[in-house]
């Protein structure tokens, strides 16, 4: 067997070959435009919005360390991902990328966990976005708009691949303007240089001026990291999507070679800004949200709307976006066996009806449980699957390892895109997100969640190793 032959047999069961048509059903939909504001959407959450203030709060200044600390974390993980997906896309990405170089286990229980994660946020998602829907149209209940939402995504989905990527581009494109446009104008303001600002633009001084940069010490970095940890969380969807892309192999290296500066002007950029125009212990900075605080003190009028409009619009690309991973990643299951045969299915559109169902279906659960199980079964489901992020992480880590030996050997023309300093930087990338998981089971903030999500990640990893085990009785039978 050739080593191209192969690959597309056992690392890439789409046999995508990175141009044209994929050959399992799925259409290329997307086109390069579509494929690029992903990519750039996808690390801007509405977690860097709303949830922001309370990182400042913590850490002060050195807050900018936390988020280059996660920032390179990522960036890390997303070249190592970035290699495997430019050799082999796959709309499985590393969960199928994990049954080839660590066993079928590994990838039967990423995969299931990463979709876990992602219906659990659909309810999450749905529920933020109704919050801010109500208080503009209170005639409708709260969960009346969860549902709405929803529903209206779903339809999306179920339209064509086409359609979750038109409607991407245009969420992505107002996250990318509004973020850009608060850089430009906050720093204009932070060296006195915007027209009719009320703030007095004092340089870089509130950086040190209230209690140094480290306020609340070196450790304080750390908890910082935990807060702001999660906010990353999504930009790896660009592989997946990029197996229904009219040329995945360039997407994924062209996403793969931006990600730093992505999240050096998103993240770095946007909260340098906020930390320039307001001493971090600025009161309004927890309460009215950090964007929200910064815009105030320059004057900006009603910051807090423009601010609602731009966290729903993230709050919607997150439901889209999570509602097309958590069913393609069920696709990806079912065409390896691991999840029902019907989630493989296509329509005549390409489209897998019943994994966005499937999807959609425990998404609205999970609605209602928050709802009428909030403090219950919600809280499980919230926690449970809250560092399943950091695993996923972990897991691209160690498949990276095995797939660069399997490339090398079976096919290295496909190595167009590689991991710095191999395999080094790899270990050192997997010893830091292990030193992370560890040092949340020791904050007492972080510690139910990491428990919790170890122990459905082990239940979901014993499932898997025993349908392995059998798996392989029964062909030896």
């Amino acid at each position: 067997m050739s080593s191209t032959t192969t690959l597309q047999k056992e690392g890439n069961p789409t046999g995508n070959t990175g141009e044209g048509q994929p050959s399992d059903g799925l259409k290329a939909g997307l086109k390069n435009r579509h494929l690029s504001m992903i990519a750039i959407g996808g690390v801007i959450g509405a977690g860097l919005f709303v949830g922001s203030g309370g990182g400042i709060a913590k850490a002060g200044p050195a807050i900018l360390i936390s988020y280059a600390l996660v920032g390179a974390m990522v960036v890390f993980v997303m070249r190592m991902l970035g290699e495997m997906a430019a050799a082999s896309p796959n709309s499985g990405s590393f969960s199928a990328y994990a049954d080839r170089a660590l066993g079928r286990w590994a990838g039967f229980s990423i995969g299931w966990l990463y979709w876990f994660f992602w219906v659990v946020v659909l309810a999450v998602e749905a529920t933020a976005g109704a919050a801010i829907l109500e208080s503009w149209i209170p005639a409708v209940p709260q969960w009346g708009w969860a549902l709405i939402v929803m529903a209206v995504l779903t339809v999306t989905n179920l339209g064509s691949v086409a359609s979750y990527g038109e409607f991407e581009f245009w969420f992505a494109g107002i996250k990318v303007v509004a973020i850009g446009a608060f850089v430009i104008v906050g720093m204009l303001a932070v060296f006195g240089l915007l027209p009719g600002s009320d703030n007095p633009g004092e340089g870089f001084a509130h950086l040190t001026d209230a209690g140094g940069f480290f306020p609340n010490g070196y450790g304080a970095v750390l908890t910082g990291v935990l807060m702001v940890v999660f906010s990353f969380m999504g930009s790896e969807i660009v592989t997946l999507a990029a197996g229904e892309s009219e040329n995945p192999r360039k997407a994924v290296t062209r996403a793969t070679n931006s990600v730093i500066w992505r999240i050096g002007v998103f993240y770095l950029g946007s909260i340098f800004i906020v930390l320039t125009l307001l001493p971090w212990n600025d009161k309004s900075i927890t309460e009215k949200g950090s964007y929200v605080a910064a815009l105030d003190s320059i004057g900006i009028a009603h910051a807090g709307t423009i601010m609602e409009v731009i966290v729903l619009t993230a709050v919607l690309s997150c439901l889209n976006s999570g509602l097309y991973t958590a069913s393609r990643m069920a696709f990806s299951l079912g065409e390896r066996g691991d999840a029902p045969k019907a989630f493989a299915k296509v329509n005549k559109n390409g489209v897998p009806v019943a994994a966005i169902l499937g999807s959609t279906v425990f998404g609205f659960v999970a609605v209602y449980f928050n709802y009428a199980f909030k403090d219950t079964v919600f809280n499980f489901l919230l926690n449970s699957s809250g560092a399943i992020a950091l695993f996923v992480w972990l897991v691209i880590c160690f498949t990276q390892l095995k797939m660069r030996g399997i490339l090398v050997r079976e096919a290295p023309e496909k190595l167009t895109v590689k991991m710095w300093l191999f395999p080094w930087l790899t270990w050192a990338t997997a010893a830091l997100i292990m030193f992370v998981i560890g040092y949340m089971f020791v904050d007492d903030a972080n510690r139910e969640v990491v428990t919790l999500s170890t122990l459905v990640a082990g239940v979901v990893v014993l499932v898997g190793v025993v349908l392995d085990f059998r798996r392989k009785r029964a062909l030896q039978g």
